[in-house]
């Protein structure tokens, strides 16, 4: 297999270039969670049912990841093992996003979110395997916490381009589905970004050749279904143990994610617009509050992933982690309870020290651990790790929203925010990613 004393070290400039492609995924992803939720209610569906209708994305990611990871492992072409998986990926994501806007009705929006989900799980794990190959141990830290700054960065354009399209366009002009015309606008800014920033990156940062060693393992594993689904099976049997052992850690923040995707601009529109009618001007101005807050605390995301690089080279991801998910939980709890702007806004600190660490640092921890001849099937089956709390969220948030949690967005958010402060002390019996020798 491909060892670090062959990977040609990168430098930074270099780096960059081949997570350029990630923003685009990444703005897709903004854009999704931003306004899917909005859409829903705009098109009919109450906060009970909700989280019914984000499915797609758990089943797609449950289904779809594993099953392309292991193809990707296995895939020989001109182009490379991952890269025809990026570019396929992005091609259903651009033409997803150009349509969905235009959903007449809420079936058809949720049947539009199932395709766009299907698309980024295409791209998505074979994406990270791409870094794991292309970059030596050492250099891996710089390389996912650098695509969690394009993370950070790309949803911080997505949430905010409505908002900054409201410069030249009414707020209040809507499509025929009432849709608000700025949303359908920055729609297609994300088509074209999804496939624009995927090519740039292959261009610039091509694929390693595959070693003689490499090819005979490729030859010994031929791509059928059979022999994937083998595959899978062998893989999740031989897990490594720091990668079970972050199973919790998972669980609790990725489900408390997915409820404050959900729920915060319904939160917001009650606590700072005091109403719950999604027709209402009032709902408006919170959708776009909501993206706003979440422009800024993804570019505070970007701006932390930079600044995380050489603390977790000396600290280690584990510690690090833990810390941003306790900031991200604390801020959760208090964002309820807060009427003020400024405040807010200085909330989304935590919340954006959360989501730059879940979108580097566990990432860093899971490629230390796991045999490079797998990077892309184990990249595929960590992302069960996220989907699988997603899904648990999506079936029982409708159970327990009115009788525990009164009906109340607001008291969602504050559920997320214990969930986040679980998540952290997880964190921190995982026996990967302590601090490196010698440090």
């Amino acid at each position: 297999m491909s060892t670090a004393q062959n990977k040609p070290r990168l430098p930074l400039a270099r780096i960059v270039e081949m997570n350029v492609g990630f923003f685009g995924l990444q703005f897709s992803f903004g854009l999704q969670q931003a306004n899917m939720g909005p859409f829903y209610g705009i098109l009919g569906a109450s906060e009970a049912i909700m989280p019914l209708l984000w499915l797609a994305g758990p089943i797609t990611g449950l289904l779809v990841q594993p099953i392309i990871g292991a193809m990707s492992d296995r895939t020989r072409s001109r182009l490379g093992r991952r890269t025809p998986y990026f570019l396929i990926g992005a091609v259903i994501c651009s033409l997803c996003l150009l349509a969905m806007p235009y959903s007449p009705t809420l079936w058809v929006a949720a049947s539009m979110l199932w395709l766009l989900d299907a698309g980024n799980n295409i791209a998505m794990e074979p994406y990270r395997a791409y870094v794991a190959d292309r970059l030596a141990p050492d250099q891996r830290p710089t390389g996912f916490l650098t695509q969690s700054a394009f993370t950070g960065l790309a949803q911080t354009l997505s949430y905010l381009s409505p908002s900054l399209l409201t410069a030249v366009i009414d707020r209040n002009a809507l499509d025929p589905n009432g849709i608000p015309i700025v949303i359908r606008i920055a729609f297609v800014i994300g088509a074209i970004l999804s496939i624009a920033t995927i090519v740039y990156s292959v261009w610039r940062v091509p694929e390693l050749p595959l070693s003689e060693e490499q090819r005979a393992h490729i030859d010994r594993s031929p791509l059928t279904a059979g022999a994937t689904l083998r595959e899978i099976g062998s893989a999740i049997r031989q897990m490594p143990r720091p990668m079970r052992q972050l199973a919790l850690a998972m669980l609790c923040q990725w489900y408390a994610m997915f409820v404050y995707w959900q729920y915060i601009a319904f939160a917001l529109a009650r606590s700072l617009f005091d109403t719950t009618d999604p027709g209402s001007e009032g709902f408006r101005s919170g959708i776009l509050t909501a993206q706003q807050l979440g422009a800024f605390f993804n570019f505070i995301a970007f701006l932390a992933a930079l600044a995380l690089i050489p603390i977790v080279k000396r600290q280690g991801a584990r510690s690090v982690h833990a810390a941003c998910l306790t900031a991200s939980g604390l801020a959760m709890l208090a964002i309820p309870n807060v009427g003020s702007l400024p405040l807010l806004y200085a909330l989304m600190l935590g919340i954006g020290l959360g989501w730059a660490g879940m979108m580097g640092n566990t990432y860093v921890m899971l490629a230390d651990s796991i045999p490079s001849e797998r990077y892309g099937i184990y990249m595929g089956i960590f992302n069960m790790f996220i989907v699988i709390p997603m899904l648990i969220e999506t079936l029982t948030m409708p159970v327990i929203y009115t009788p525990l949690l009164g009906g109340d967005s607001r008291n969602a958010l504050m559920l997320a925010g214990v969930l986040m402060l679980i998540g952290a002390i997880a964190t921190m019996f995982v026996s990967a990613g302590g601090k490196p020798k010698g440090r």
